[in-house]
């Protein structure tokens, strides 16, 4: 595992990482999240026999992920990007966008618009 600058991580994450699983700068991660890099086969017979995979996962900089979120093996989620609460990660999530659901898909991307939600950050920021 690797973990970069200012990362958080919050109450009951779990990360059994059977491959390599790489959190970028700034990275902050809500309860009860999950990184799983293991996979199974989808052949009964191969899967009762043992037959495991391992993927690594990787999280860009500057990504916040939601409470309760599953992220599966050989997943990407790219930079400044926000996965919503309850979500289920099965494919990679480009840089700049706002994903969420299960499974998780793209709902919009990142604007300079949504810096102008929080007023009162704005007015401490001008100070």
């Amino acid at each position: 595992m690797s973990v970069g600058e200012n990362f958080y991580t919050n109450h009951n994450v779990t990360i059994p990482d059977g491959a390599k699983v790489t959190f970028g700068d700034n990275v902050f991660i809500a309860p009860n999240c999950v990184f799983s890099t293991a996979g199974h086969a989808i052949d009964s017979e191969q899967r009762g026999c043992g037959l495991e995979i391992a993927l690594p996962i990787t999280i860009g900089d500057n990504v916040w992920i939601g409470t309760n979120v599953s992220v599966l093996p050989g997943v990407t989620v790219g930079s400044y990007t926000i996965i919503g609460a309850g979500s289920v990660v099965n494919r990679n999530i480009p840089d700049g966008v706002i994903a969420a659901g299960n499974p998780c898909r793209v709902i919009r991307k990142i604007t300079d618009a949504d810096k102008k939600k929080y007023p009162v950050f704005e007015e401490s920021a001008n100070r």
